[in-house]
Parts: C-alpha cells; sequence; structure tokens
C-alpha cells in the first residue's frame, strides 16, 4: 500500500472511531462536562517580557522570568504537548515572592522548530542546561518537571549529577517517570479520538506523514477529544475551564510535533540515573488516577531517591497541578523550605 493510501486509511479510521464514539454517548458526556461548576480563572493570562535562549543546536526557546528578590530562582520545566502557562497556579503562587523562570520546550508553544532527531529527552536535558547557564547564572536552583519537564530534569542529572548538591538545591517531579513507559498512553489525549491503544512506531509515523489531516480531525471532532481530554488529563471532576485549557494546549500543538517526541517515550530508561537526586530535598507528586504516567511510577522514584517525599492524591489525575493546585502549591512551598528559602 502506497504511503498516501496508508494515511488515508489511518485518518479514515481515526474518523470511523471518532464516529462512533459520539454513538456511544460522548455528546453526553461533553454535556456533563459543561453543566460541572465553572472556575473564572484567567488561564494564561500571567505574562513577562520575553527572552529567547537559544538551544545549542540553534532552535529558539521561550522563555518568561518573573523577577523577584529571592536568594534561589525556581525553575518550571512543562509536559508533552502543553506550554509553559500549565503552570498557571504555581506561577500566581510565587509571582513577586521567588523569581522563577518559565520555558516552552522546543517545538512547543512559542519556542522554534527542533529537527526530527534533536525531538528527544536527552536533547531537553541540554536545553535545560542552557536555560539555567542564559537565565540563572547565579544562585541557587530549585527544579521542577512536569511529565516530559520531570524527565528533562532526570537527562540532566544523568548528563550534569555534579549540578545537584551544588547549583541546583531542590527538585520537584510532578506526574513523571524515568523509563518503563507505555507510549500509547501519552499519546492517547492528541490523538482526534480513542484510538491510541494498539498504536504501534509506524501506525504513529504514518499519521505522522498526514499530520494536517490529523490535526484538522481533531478541530472537526472537538467534542470527542475534549471528553478524550476531560478522561485521561483528569481524575475527579474538574470546571470546564480547566478541560478547555488543557483541551486548547494539546490542540495547540501539531501532531507532526507529537509524533517527533514519541519514539523518545518508548525508548526512556532512565532509573539509574534519579539517585544523585538524593543529594537535594526532592518532592514527587502524583494523582492515583493518573492514566498516563501511572502512580506506580512515582513510587518507584520514590524508591531510588534517597529521603524523597512522596504526595500521592486519591483520585487526581495527570494535570495534578490544576486539579489539585491548592495542594501542590502548598506542596511546592514546603520544599523550598526544604531547601533553605522562605517566600516572602
Amino acid at each position: 500500500m502506497s504511503v498516501r493510501r496508508r494515511v488515508f486509511a489511518a485518518v479514515a479510521g481515526a474518523a470511523g472511531v471518532a464516529a462512533a464514539g459520539v454513538a456511544v454517548g460522548v455528546a453526553r458526556q461533553r454535556r456533563g462536562i459543561g453543566r460541572r461548576e465553572d472556575h473564572p480563572t484567567p488561564f494564561g493570562s500571567l505574562r513577562s517580557r520575553p527572552t529567547t535562549v537559544v538551544a545549542d543546536d540553534g532552535v529558539p526557546l521561550h522563555v518568561e522570568v518573573d523577577e523577584a528578590e529571592s536568594p534561589v530562582t525556581v525553575v518550571f520545566a512543562h509536559g508533552y504537548a502543553l506550554n509553559l502557562d500549565c503552570w498557571h497556579f504555581q506561577r500566581a503562587l510565587l509571582r513577586g515572592r521567588v523569581r522563577t523562570v518559565f520555558y516552552d520546550q522546543r517545538s512547543h508553544g512559542r519556542s522554534g522548530r527542533s529537527a526530527p532527531g534533536h525531538a528527544t529527552i536527552d536533547q531537553l536535558g541540554t536545553d535545560l542546561l542552557q536555560i539555567l547557564d542564559d537565565v540563572v547564572p547565579d544562585g541557587p536552583v530549585v527544579l521542577v518537571g512536569h511529565s516530559m519537564g520531570g524527565m528533562a530534569i532526570v537527562a540532566l542529572a544523568e548528563q550534569h549529577p555534579e549540578l545537584f548538591g551544588d547549583r541546583v538545591v531542590g527538585v520537584g517531579l510532578v506526574s513523571t517517570t524515568a523509563g518503563g513507559l507505555d507510549p500509547s498512553r501519552v499519546l492517547l489525549p492528541m490523538l482526534p479520538a480513542r484510538i491510541g491503544g494498539g498504536l504501534t512506531h509506524r501506525t504513529v509515523w504514518t499519521l505522522a506523514l498526514g499530520h494536517r489531516a490529523v490535526d484538522g480531525l481533531r478541530r472537526v471532532g472537538r467534542s470527542v477529544a475534549m471528553v478524550a481530554t476531560d478522561l485521561f488529563a483528569f481524575g475527579d471532576e474538574v470546571p470546564p475551564a480547566y478541560v478547555d485549557f488543557v483541551d486548547d494546549m494539546l490542540s495547540s500543538t501539531p501532531f507532526e510535533v507529537v509524533a517527533e517526541f514519541f519514539p523518545s517515550f518508548r525508548g526512556l530508561d532512565k532509573f539509574h540515573a534519579v539517585e544523585v537526586l538524593s543529594r537535594v530535598p526532592t518532592t514527587i507528586i502524583c494523582g492515583t488516577a493518573d492514566r498516563l504516567t501511572s502512580i506506580g511510577h512515582s513510587r518507584k522514584l520514590h524508591e531510588r531517591i534517597a529521603g524523597s517525599r512522596l504526595v500521592e492524591y486519591e483520585r487526581a489525575g495527570h494535570m495534578v497541578l490544576l486539579e489539585r493546585h491548592d495542594q501542590v502549591n502548598a506542596e511546592l512551598e514546603a520544599l523550598l523550605g526544604s531547601a533553605g528559602v522562605r517566600p516572602s
């Protein structure tokens, strides 16, 4: 079968599943989301003057720094198919109290596109070091990463263990892992409908060849996408604004980018590198209903990072930083305290 026909067949199959999803009640579930109590949160409204950090391969990374008089800088690394806005509640908590750095991972948000061969977890670790060198040249740093952002921190620890206990004085790992991930789980919310369970690397590659059609299909099947986002991003019921916010970030990430990073998850194997995080206060956070990086991954990290603190939130999902933001914020402040920082 020709490449064009394979792409057409894959996209047509996605459309068929989407239609079937509607038939079994997607519209009803979408209405149910809309009936939940809303939360008047201006997501995406927290901004500071952007700066650009150029990665070692020339990719421009979009960075925003919230300045404050503080002895430490907290650097936040977001997850797969999201952008820096996902840290909305944490940014609001620390704004004006602690110096904070937020950036869009390569090929995500407002950062430049990566060459496909550099869409890797190892490259994200190198990017994180570039962020530190350019934006936090002096003073101690606390690193906080969600999902793929946590993997970037682990990659940095593998590449430069000497930083931990020296420049890096604390680490927060949220809904993440260092290996053993089922890539199909990670891909599910980014697809037009629930077609990811049996996807192989070859199928993802085929869909990537028709990425514009996949992106278009996801927009057309917005109700299906919304239900999938609600199901796979959250555990408990959350306000519809939260679901819209996450779905907008996912939808804004081209499927071509999703496909380029996909192989990195399948090959991730860095649990051997996390022991160096034992040198600094480390907090590991996950929801027990996380369908993407399940709670077992956080427990395994906890076992391998001596002295780490494991926080499990019952019934919370992958986007626990939104879903349980008050509790996550409290843990973040406690982590800063353990690292010797008292926010003003």
